[in-house]
């Protein structure tokens, strides 16, 4: 789905884009390109999706942990050129970026790194978590802070499902920085 020129979106469409410009993403682009084609939806998700990518609980570092975790599951090319950087720039070390790249468990992991990842992993592969990966986190970020952990897997993991459907490219210029995995 490309972008909608300005004189062709209705006056709901051109509401939703000016708001979500006028917010800390500052202009429409990546999911919110596929989203303006319902543009009552994409205000409502963008409000929720500004607390979980700014506000969350746990922090720049993990809560971009979460956001490349969640990329890389759905292999969404566009959202992990965007948050592989950011996660660096929050704290994140390049080489726990790599290992996700490619799809691996990082090695080196500070303990809250470790609890996040199990805590993802086990959602993603069991659609739940353990007992005691939920003590743990639990015991580590509190109950917000799983609820945070839960709400960016999940918000992130609409986004990638839309921008899939929608076919949205990375930025001009920049390679796919996700191999396929092989299903």
């Amino acid at each position: 789905m490309p972008p909608i020129p300005a004189d062709k979106m209705s006056a709901a469409q051109k509401s939703a884009a000016a708001e979500l410009a006028a917010g800390p993403r500052g202009g429409l682009n990546g999911p919110f390109v596929p989203l303006l084609r319902s543009p009552e939806f994409m205000s409502r998700l963008q409000k929720t999706g500004e607390y979980l990518r700014y506000q969350s609980s746990l922090g720049p570092r993990l809560n971009e942990f979460v956001i490349l975790l969640t990329a890389r599951e759905w292999t969404q090319q566009y959202e992990y050129s965007v948050h592989a950087p950011l996660a660096v720039k929050a704290g994140l070390k390049p080489e726990i970026v790599a290992a996700i790249t490619q799809g691996r468990r990082p090695g080196g992991m500070a303990a809250d790194e470790e609890i996040v990842y199990d805590f993802c992993a086990e959602l993603r592969e069991h659609r739940s978590v353990t007992d005691a990966t939920y003590a743990r986190a639990v015991e580590r970020f509190g109950e917000q802070g799983v609820i945070d952990m839960t709400g960016v897997v999940g918000y992130y993991s609409m986004l990638a499902m839309i921008m899939s459907v929608a076919r949205t490219p990375v930025d001009a210029g920049t390679p796919p920085p996700l191999p396929l995995f092989t299903h």
